[in-house]
């Protein structure tokens, strides 16, 4: 037994040194304190199992030293394509994967200022031409004010300019001369004009001006002031103007009613030209467009004698080309022709998407050529009315859908359909 206990102890203390070794050489490699617990914890095994031959010792190391190394592989952090996106707004930070744990402190990078750099943007000037010309003249084209008062007893309506404040400067000199146009729309016959005051920015006309009108009228009447600058050798600029288009607006007009008003930029007197009244039905079985002419109002007149001849021609286009034209019958001498008078076109509804109907008003000439008043356009690449007539009458078919559309000069419609009769070809198949 004591010989026996002596080989014991020798092969203990053989072990003991291998496993020493070993365990300074992995603590080298590794660094990591969570592997040395590890190592250490197999080394207790070992000391407590002294009958593990030692090719089985070494063999439970190389596979713990292979373990550790697979565990340090996959602990690193890997790079996910749906963190690319965060890290590109992170461009000066450090990223995780480079980071070192090591004691060393970081090297902090020092970081550039503004100071003493020079900045171009605060040397900018705002360019006179960048800004919307219009929208600054809205701006500096002043106030006028005027006071509206209705005789119920002889049916005239008084309209008194008082002054206006802070007009834009016409003249070289720095200064204007103003005066003021009064018109009681849509009566344009009818106008008065103030004197003109020089040499101010600020004139006091204090000058009434008298409208003979029924009070069941009113209503639909609107009070246009022009603005002038008199020009004695060259033609009159405009300075702006103002439309009330509610002439109660702010009272019942039995008693002298104070108004201000923003003169608005404009640089030609707008022209109302006025109204038609038209109802669109479609029967999608029979493939008919039928519209109905119903009358007009307040048209321009044409003619020296203070009137118009007018009629209807409604073209049909369809994808650039006018297909087919249409006309009522002339009415002589009226502002307010009453027609009641049904065009029809037969249109398939595969190709009501692609159709507008074009609506001119026009003055019948007996000896020159025939003059446009105003014109209308109505289909679903309309705009504004006549886009939302055309949808109610898609929404409600077999239905007549009867509306008011007001007039609008020749070349402002024509902006927008410049390229109707420019192409020659068109699948649409209209049906006559």
């Amino acid at each position: 037994v004591p010989w026996r206990n002596k080989a014991l102890s020798s092969n203990l203390a053989v072990l003991q040194s291998e496993a020493d070794c070993n365990k300074e050489n992995m603590a080298d490699k590794l660094q990591d304190t969570g592997t040395i617990s590890f190592l250490e914890a197999a080394v207790k095994i070992s000391h407590t199992s002294p009958d593990i031959p030692a090719e089985v010792q070494m063999s439970m190391k190389d596979h713990i030293l292979r373990r550790t190394r697979i565990q340090r592989q996959t602990t690193e952090p890997a790079s996910s394509t749906r963190h690319i996106s965060f890290k590109r707004h992170l461009p000066r930070q450090m990223h995780v994967s480079s980071m070192d744990y090591g004691m060393d402190p970081p090297a902090v990078t020092e970081q550039p200022t503004s100071i003493g750099r020079i900045k171009p943007e605060l040397y900018k000037q705002k360019s006179v031409d960048s800004e919307d010309p219009k929208k600054e003249a809205e701006k500096t084209c002043g106030k006028i004010n005027f006071t509206l008062k209705y005789d119920y007893e002889n049916e005239t309506l008084t309209v008194r300019i008082l002054r206006a404040f802070d007009l834009p400067a016409k003249d070289f000199c720095g200064s204007s001369d103003p005066y003021v146009k009064i018109y009681l729309l849509p009566d344009r016959k009818r106008k008065f004009q103030t004197r003109v005051h020089r040499k101010t920015l600020n004139p006091t006309f204090d000058e009434s001006f008298h409208f003979p009108v029924p009070h069941e009228e009113l209503v639909s009447r609107k009070l246009h002031l022009s603005v002038f600058d008199f020009d004695r050798f060259s033609r009159h600029d405009m300075i702006g103007e103002v439309i009330l288009e509610n002439l109660f607006e702010d009272s019942d007009l039995s008693r002298e009613t104070s108004i201000w008003k923003d003169i608005q930029y404009a640089t030609t007197e707008s022209v109302d030209l006025g109204e038609i009244m038209f109802s669109l039905c479609y029967l999608p079985t029979a493939g008919r467009l039928t519209l109905t002419v119903i009358k007009c109002r307040n048209l321009k007149a044409m003619d020296i004698t203070g009137y118009s001849d007018p009629y209807v021609k409604v073209s049909l286009l369809c994808d650039g080309r006018r297909l087919k034209k249409k006309k009522t019958t002339i009415k002589k001498n009226t502002l307010n022709p009453t027609y009641n008078e049904a065009i029809i076109f037969d249109i398939p509804p595969e190709n009501m998407d692609q159709v507008s109907l074009l609506i001119s008003v026009m003055d019948y000439d007996r000896v020159g050529h025939n003059e446009i008043i105003g014109v209308c356009r109505v289909g679903i690449n309309a705009e504004g009315l006549g886009r939302d007539h055309w949808n109610e009458m898609l929404a409600y078919p077999r239905k007549p859908i009867a509306h008011w559309h007001p007039l609008v000069e020749v070349k402002k419609s024509f902006k927008e359909v410049c390229g109707v009769f420019l192409s020659f070809e068109s699948p649409c198949s209209v049906h006559d």
